[in-house]
């Protein structure tokens, strides 16, 4: 079967959805692997190395290929020369995407790998959102020290004593421990806070202080049973004015913070406002890893440097895993794999079926039908 890998044609984009690595495992697998020109030139993936892994080079990946691997999913004119029977597998944005109606239209099978699910212990090692995440929170710390006009660690000079960098992050799933990781080797005194209760033990095995928030029975009943079930937890609000007052105080006095909080389908949650960011030193620097969203951070911008008027910078960096595309490529192909392995059967015959549930929970569109459910 023919796999055909295209170049990313979204402002910013550098990842490629397939490496050498794992071209060369699918053709040893028995598939063709078309890819276009230059499609790994911006993550450092030349076009001979995908020759020498097997790979034919060709001016578009997309004609006679069954199997279309991206990292953005195809739009607008992408879209369009794209055959009926054609499975396409990529980040999706799917319940941001206005372009799924088309994908059915086609007769196209739309997998979307943001919809994985993170609670089947067969689907990590397709999980893209935490291998994506993790580099995020390391990269997201490097961008906000190179903002930073002071230092992470303490100095003990002949001049004088150098403080340790405050840091504060807000929201501790993947890319917020990777976070606190990254500041804390680098020297830093990191703080963090989450919603989840249990997230205290991860924060301080890594050398990070937990910004605690008094909870009654009632609510840590509500958390323990959202944690269970994989979702988020609705807080009262006792403890959201709670929270607030904490963490206005961290942040405050912090000279980085760094909010990771995401919301699948939905804008991300405000938390931090300007009335805390008046109250920060000049010269502290605010990144917003969810700016394309919505934004964490009021005043946040995609693409933005904002330096309010008391000297605090407000960084919207988007597609963070794009500024280190050769290892994301090299993690989000190998997530890829292992998701395209799936729809395969003993006999390599592609085999799509709903009985999967892992196939099920990713398909968006199959058969002319819009399959994810997006009110």
């Amino acid at each position: 079967m023919q796999i055909g890998i295209p170049t990313e044609l979204v402002a910013g984009e550098n990842r490629v959805a397939a490496t050498p690595e794992t071209v060369k495992k699918l053709i040893t697998n028995g598939h063709t692997i078309v890819i276009q020109r230059g499609a790994g030139v911006k993550s450092a993936y030349i076009d001979s190395a995908y020759e020498q892994a097997g790979a034919t080079l060709v001016d578009n990946a997309y004609e006679g290929s069954q199997i279309i691997l991206k990292v953005r999913a195809p739009t607008g004119e992408e879209i369009t020369p794209i055959a009926s029977g054609t499975v396409v597998v990529a980040m999706f944005d799917p319940y941001r995407n206005p372009e799924l109606d088309q994908f059915a239209q086609q007769g196209i099978s739309g997998f979307a790998l943001e919809l994985l699910p993170r609670t089947l212990s067969r689907a990590q090692n397709m999980d893209v959102l935490s291998s994506q995440a993790n580099l995020s929170g390391y990269k997201s710390v490097l961008l906000a020290a190179n903002e930073y006009q002071g230092l992470f660690p303490m100095l003990m000079t002949a001049a004088g004593t150098v403080k340790p960098a405050k840091v504060v992050i807000m929201g501790v799933g993947v890319a917020g421990l990777q976070a606190i990781a990254t500041a804390k080797r680098l020297g830093a005194v990191v703080e963090a806070t989450d919603l989840r209760p249990t997230a205290k033990d991860q924060v301080e095995s890594l050398g990070g202080k937990w910004l605690d928030v008094p909870m009654t029975p009632e609510e840590e009943q509500r958390a323990a049973d959202a944690l269970k079930n994989g979702y988020g937890w609705t807080p009262g609000e006792q403890y959201i004015k709670d929270q607030t007052m904490i963490v206005d105080k961290a942040v405050s006095n912090a000279d980085i913070v760094i909010t990771t909080a995401l919301l699948p389908g939905r804008n991300a949650p405000r938390l931090i406002h300007a009335a805390t960011i008046a109250k920060m030193k000049a010269g502290s620097v605010i990144l917003d890893m969810a700016v394309e969203t919505g934004g964490n951070v009021e005043g946040s911008a995609v693409n933005e440097t904002v330096i309010t008027d008391n000297g605090v910078k407000i960084l919207g960096v988007p597609n963070i895993p794009s500024t280190v595309a050769k290892e994301a490529s090299a993690l989000y192909a190998r997530n890829v794999l292992n998701f395209v392995t799936t729809l395969f059967d003993e006999n390599k015959q592609l085999k799509i079926t709903l009985d999967d549930e892992i196939q099920k929970a990713l398909l968006v569109s199959h058969d002319g039908h819009v399959l994810l459910k997006r009110s």
